[in-house]
């Protein structure tokens, strides 16, 4: 590909039609593979939906969406669509929920649905004072708060509580005012940015301080999402398996560069289900992150211990801000398709749901570390992917995925080998 010489600097480009841009782009990069017809081809979404999604749109990602099977949540057996390019995460789920089917599959449980907004107060005279003369009001800020969203307030929820810390940032005392939302099935971030906004020149006015920072706070420790379950010992392979997990969680718990990993583990499944349902996985994965520091130290989300029969026991903790009304969720056709699989009702529900699939992602994740090894059990889904990238055709994929297991070098290069040789036999 030769080097552009055009400029990136193009007026208007988001007044421009599909087509236009698409040729923009073209002309900028010159000679080269950009396939124009290949953006055209949005799918199942219409360019227009696509557009008012997000600015400049050219066109749309398609992800694998599958399905976890074999779970049963809180006693109803449910299927949970997963948007995911990972291999094997899917699979992972449906091992880990068959596993723990004999003991009721996974237990939940939500907090409220409480979102945080937080408005940063800077020159600010008299710290102790501020804070008081903040509270005093906290009729008016409810009014306030609550004038912004009528129809909220109206479905239950709204203001709900006010808090005011003061920091010392090293260089001057802030007041932060955390007004406590309850957003019902909304994921509230439109509702509670409006609220702060609005609330903010009253506090300037109650307080000769300035409102610096206004906005929503990711990390929701007052809108959590509980799952637990068990799993029988001679479901999982007995007690040497049960006891290298327990060991397994309690490394994670006390050391940082495997929490991490542990974590990512979990939200593999979580943001797999919050990204299907058109929800935020940003928003998600920075609370969820945020709160396995909680104790000053990055830890395990997760906990896991026996019973009184020896049956391993696991349990997940994290926020969940996920909601069924507003942004994509709305607005997706795929998303909205998903929810139909999900035949959930609430917001609450879908919580539950993400957070028992997260605990069945983190049981898969461990048990394959301490027993087969994680290589091993990515293995056949991996050498699929590695057989199409080395150019297998359809009838090809299978032939060469299974050599690939068996020879245990799941590479590009071999794959290409096997592939010359298989041709040349055929041939």
């Amino acid at each position: 590909m030769q080097e552009s010489t055009s400029s990136s600097r193009i007026s208007s480009f988001y007044k421009l039609e599909h087509q236009q841009r698409l040729e923009k782009i073209a002309e900028f990069l010159g000679e080269s593979d950009f396939s124009q017809d290949h953006f055209l081809n949005t799918g199942n979404t219409e360019f227009q939906t696509v557009d008012n999604m997000i600015e400049n749109a050219i066109g749309t990602m398609n992800i694998p969406i599958g399905v976890a099977t074999n779970m049963i949540i809180d006693g109803k057996d449910r299927l949970i669509p997963m948007a995911t390019e990972e291999s094997s995460v899917v699979a992972a789920v449906c091992n880990a929920a068959r596993q723990c089917r004999a003991t009721g599959g996974f237990y939940t449980h939500t907090s409220e649905h409480i979102m945080i907004g937080q408005i940063q107060l800077i020159d600010v005279i008299n710290p102790m004072i501020t804070k008081q003369v903040i509270l005093e009001n906290e009729h008016d800020i409810k009014a306030i708060c609550n004038d912004v969203d009528p129809l909220l307030v109206k479905l239950g929820g709204g203001f709900k509580g006010l808090e005011v810390r003061v920091l010392d940032d090293g260089h001057e005392y802030n007041i932060i005012v955390h007004i406590l939302v309850d957003t019902c099935d909304a994921m509230g971030a439109n509702a509670v940015n409006s609220m702060v906004e609005a609330l903010s020149p009253a506090l300037e006015g109650w307080t000769s301080a300035k409102a610096n920072m206004r906005i929503l706070s990711n990390l929701a420790d007052k809108r959590l999402s509980m799952a637990r379950a068990t799993w029988p010992t001679d479901e999982i392979g007995g007690e040497a398996v049960r006891d290298a997990m327990l060991s397994a969680f309690r490394f994670a718990d006390t050391d940082p560069y495997r929490a991490t990993t542990h974590n990512k583990g979990i939200m593999n499944g979580i943001s797999a289900v919050i990204l299907a349902t058109g929800n935020d996985t940003r928003a998600i994965e920075a609370g969820a992150h945020a709160y396995a520091c909680k104790t000053g130290q990055y830890r395990s989300l997760s906990s896991w211990g026996i019973d009184k029969d020896g049956n391993l026991c696991g349990s997940l903790e994290l926020p969940m801000a996920v909601g069924l009304i507003g942004g994509a969720t709305k607005v997706h056709p795929t998303a909205q398709q998903n929810l139909e699989i999900l035949n959930i009702d609430s917001a609450d529900e879908l919580a539950r749901i993400t957070c028992a699939v997260g605990l069945a992602q983190n049981f898969a994740a461990m048990k394959a570390l301490v027993t087969t090894g994680i290589q091993k059990g990515h293995m056949s889904l991996h050498a699929k992917n590695i057989a199409v990238m080395a150019g297998a055709k359809a009838h090809e994929v299978d032939k060469v995925t299974e050599l690939l297991v068996q020879s245990g070098k799941v590479r590009i290069d071999v794959a290409e080998e096997i592939l010359a040789t298989l041709r040349h036999k055929s041939g």
